[in-house]
């Protein structure tokens, strides 16, 4: 039996986040398919599960739809919890301290895939 050793599938391309802008997509993690947030800023983007650690529900308000302080942090629609994006640590609200879930990610050729383990 071989391996396959072709790439795996693409999540996104860089080209479909705005620069700062956030990016609701859906792939498949540790064997199950979930909403993930991707963050870009400049040619870095940055992946996390679209769960809040508070209520472990969805942040987003409407599917792809964030909400964003004054600052520009994200800010989960359902109990105001809001996370710092350098980092997805929850700096106010009801889970201060807890940290999204990143998702490790790798670029190549524009393409956003999720990266092997």
């Amino acid at each position: 039996m071989t391996q396959n050793s072709s790439p795996p599938p693409g999540i996104a391309r860089l080209a479909q986040i705005e620069d700062g802008g956030l990016f609701e997509t859906e792939a498949r993690v540790e064997g199950d398919d979930e909403s993930l947030i991707l963050h870009r800023q400049g040619d870095t983007v940055r992946a996390w599960l679209n769960v809040c650690p508070h209520a472990g529900r969805r942040l987003d308000w409407a599917p792809g739809k964030f909400l964003r302080d004054k600052q520009g942090h994200l800010v989960c629609a359902v109990h105001g919890a809001t996370f710092d994006l350098a980092q997805g640590e929850c700096i106010a609200g009801p889970c201060r301290g807890a940290m999204l879930k990143q998702i490790d990610i790798e670029i190549a050729d524009g393409e956003i895939r999720i990266a092997r383990t």
